[in-house]
């Protein structure tokens, strides 16, 4: 019986000094595992603000681009017809659309959403004064009857309404 008592007196203190290296070891590394993955989530959070606050400004320069006011003055030509002209209005606004696709990975899907109805809807109003004017018509008669339509409008342009969701995500995000 007293073998047995010096056999758990010498081995004892070596497993007790072992289970508690044990854990403080265990114990550092998590802690030390946790510390490198919140360095590379930071990290990563750092290169990716920038990329993000980039799509943020492409999708609010296609919006200020597609606005009714910019869009007719950058397309339409003096020589246009209203049918040509409605064909060019379309097409620029599908081309800067297809431009500025990959930036819907980088916002939300409220935002990109937001951007894809304010497409479809000036891409539906453009179509629906074109079809509201007379076969002669000219493109200062369409550029006219697109700029009316949305003066007289009381609520806001569509694109006004997707801005303020880009806004207010990008303010509620980074600021």
């Amino acid at each position: 019986m007293e073998k047995f008592f010096d056999i758990v007196l010498v081995t004892v203190p070596p497993l007790i000094v072992f289970a508690t290296a044990y854990l403080t070891i265990k114990s550092f590394l998590k802690k030390e595992f946790r510390l490198r993955q919140f360095d590379l989530k930071s990290k990563t959070f750092q290169d990716i603000v920038p990329i993000r606050l980039q799509a943020y400004e492409r999708l609010t320069l296609f919006l200020e681009r597609i606005s009714p006011n910019n869009l007719i003055f950058r397309v339409r030509q003096p020589d246009m017809s209203a049918k040509e002209m409605q064909i060019a209005l379309v097409a620029s606004i599908r081309a800067e659309y297809e431009h500025n696709m990959s930036q819907q990975i980088y916002v939300s899907r409220e935002a990109w959403d937001s951007i894809c109805l304010v497409k479809d809807e000036l891409i539906k109003i453009i179509n629906l004064i074109g079809a509201s004017l007379p076969p002669n018509a000219s493109s200062l008669d369409y550029s006219k009857a697109i700029l009316e339509h949305f003066m007289e409008s009381e609520s806001l342009l569509p694109n006004q309404r997707a801005m303020d969701i880009l806004k207010a995500e990008v303010q509620r995000i980074y600021l």
